[in-house]
C-alpha cells in the first residue's frame, strides 16, 4: 500500500476530526481569496474609470457624491449647473484647463444610465466602437457592450427612456415620449462605458422639456430657437443658451503639477457657486475606508488560519497516541523513520489541499452572489470566474501551513521506539 493511500485511510479513520480541520482551513483560504479578489477588482474599477480626469465641476454639495455620480455613475447628482457658469472652461486658450467633457445625467433605460455628452468621452476612457458609428443627432445613442448584451439591443433598435435612475417595472416608472435610436455599440472596455447609454446633451434637455409639459413651441424648439427633430445635428454647447443646464463637467489640466492648477479647485469653491472635486483624492478616501474594512477582516482571517493550523496539529498529534502500535508494527515490517515522517506529513498536506480546493470554490461562489447583487444594485460587473495569480501563491502558502502543522507529529512518529511501544501495548 503506497503512502498516499495509507495517509488517506488514516485521515478518514476519524472523519469528523478530519472534516473539522478541512472546514476551518477552507474557511480561512476562502476568506483570503475573497479579500484578494475584491481588492483586485475594486482597484481595477477605480483606476480604469479615473480616465486621467483632474477635476469634476458641478453644483454645491458633497464632492464624493459628485465624483461618484459623474465618473462612476453611482448615486445621484448634487444638482445642475448653468452653461454660463462654466463657459470659460470651454475656451481653448484657458491657462489651466486643457480639455473638458460636459455631462447631463438624470434619465435611464432599464436601470442603465443615459448620459448626455460629447464623443470625446470615448477617447478619455479608451472605449472603441464595435459596431455602427457615433451619435451625431439628437436622440441617437451609442450603448455600452453590457447594455446591448443584457437588453438585446442591435443597430437600429428603438426604446424610450425612463425619468430618473430606476429599473424597468418600477411602479414610479415614467417614460419620456421620444424614441431613442441605437446607432452604435461599444466594444468591451472594462470601464463604466460598458454600462452607459450615450447621447447628446441637447437630447437630455429636449426630453425634460417634453416631460415637464412645456408648451408646443418648447417641445419643438429650444431656448435658442433650434429645431428638435431627430435628424438635427446638435449645436456646440458654447453657442447654446447660457441658461441651459448640465450636470457636471469633467476637466483635464494643461499641467496638473503647476501652482495654478493646485490652487484652482480651492479658488472655484471659495469664489464661485460651483463645487470642484479632485477625483483622485476622493477615490483615495473611498479606498482608505475600504482598506480599513479589509484590515479588520484580515485580522479575523489570520485568527481563523491559526485556529485551522492548530486543529490540524491537534488532530494529527492526538491520532499518534492511538496509532503508536500501528506505527511500531510498520517499523518491524521494514518501514524506515523517513517513511513514517512522510506518512504523517502527507496527512497534513492532504488536509491543506482539500481545504484549499474547497476554500477557492467557496470564495468564487460568494463572488458569484456578490456579482449578482452588484449587477442589480449598481449595474457594475464583478467576475466570479476570474482567478488571480495570488491564488497560486495562496496554494503554496496552504501547503506550507499544512506541512508546518504536521511536522511535529511527523517527527514524533519517526522517533517511535519499537521495543518500548510493543512491550507496553
Amino acid at each position: 500500500m503506497n503512502l498516499l493511500r495509507l495517509s488517506w485511510k488514516n485521515l478518514t479513520f476519524k472523519p469528523l476530526n478530519a472534516l473539522l480541520s478541512v472546514l476551518l482551513f477552507a474557511l480561512s483560504i476562502g476568506l483570503i481569496s475573497l479579500l484578494l479578489s475584491l481588492r483586485e477588482q475594486a482597484d481595477e474599477q477605480f483606476d480604469n474609470n479615473l480616465a486621467g480626469i483632474d477635476l469634476v465641476v458641478g453644483a454645491k454639495g458633497s464632492p464624493l457624491e459628485l465624483t461618484l455620480n459623474s465618473m462612476y455613475h453611482v448615486g445621484y447628482a448634487t444638482g445642475n449647473i448653468k452653461l454660463g457658469q462654466v463657459k470659460a472652461f470651454f475656451n481653448p486658450k484657458h491657462p489651466i484647463v486643457e480639455d473638458v467633457v460636459p455631462l447631463s445625467v438624470g434619465d435611464s433605460y432599464r436601470g442603465y444610465r443615459i448620459v448626455g455628452t460629447i464623443p470625446k468621452i470615448l477617447d478619455w476612457y479608451g472605449a472603441e466602437l464595435a459596431e455602427g458609428g457615433l451619435w451625431q443627432h439628437d436622440f441617437e445613442v451609442v450603448v455600452g457592450e453590457e447594455v446591448a448584451r443584457v437588453n438585446g439591443l442591435t443597430l437600429g433598435s428603438k426604446f424610450k427612456s425612463n425619468h430618473g435612475i430606476i429599473d424597468e417595472g418600477d411602479e414610479n416608472n415614467i417614460e419620456h415620449d421620444d424614441d431613442f435610436t441605437v446607432v452604435g455599440i461599444l466594444a468591451p472596455s472594462g470601464t463604466v462605458m460598458d454600462q452607459l447609454v450615450l447621447t447628446t446633451n441637447q437630447t437630455y434637455w429636449h426630453s425634460h422639456e417634453t416631460h415637464n409639459g412645456d408648451d408646443a413651441d418648447h417641445e419643438n424648439h429650444d431656448h435658442a430657437g433650434h429645431d428638435h427633430t431627430h435628424d438635427h445635428a446638435p449645436t456646440p454647447l458654447t453657442e447654446e443658451d447660457p441658461e441651459q443646464e448640465i450636470t457636471s463637467l469633467l476637466v483635464r489640466y494643461r499641467n496638473a503639477s503647476s501652482f495654478q492648477a493646485l490652487n484652482f479647485p480651492r479658488n472655484l469653491n471659495e469664489n464661485t457657486e460651483l463645487l470642484a472635486a479632485n477625483p483622485a483624492y476622493e477615490i483615495s478616501e473611498v479606498r482608505r475606508q475600504f482598506d480599513s474594512g479589509q484590515r479588520i477582516l484580515g485580522i479575523l482571517v489570520l485568527a481563523i488560519t491559526v485556529v485551522s493550523a492548530l486543529s490540524i496539529f491537534i488532530a494529527l498529534f492526538t491520532s499518534l497516541r492511538e496509532r503508536r502500535y500501528e506505527l511500531a508494527l510498520m517499523r518491524t515490517m521494514g518501514a524506515g523513520r523517513k517513511k513514517l515522517f512522510f506518512l504523517i506529513v502527507m496527512e497534513g498536506l492532504m488536509v491543506a489541499v482539500i481545504g484549499y480546493v474547497l476554500g477557492i470554490l467557496l470564495s468564487h461562489a460568494i463572488m458569484a452572489l456578490l456579482a449578482a447583487n452588484v449587477q442589480d444594485d449598481f449595474r457594475y460587473t464583478v467576475s466570479a470566474t476570474r482567478f488571480l495569480t495570488e491564488e497560486v501563491w495562496l496554494f503554496a502558502a496552504a501547503l506550507f501551513i499544512g506541512f508546518l502543522a504536521a511536522v511535529i507529529p511527523a517527527v514524533q512518529a519517526a522517533r517511535t521506539d519499537i521495543a518500548d511501544t510493543l512491550t507496553h501495548s
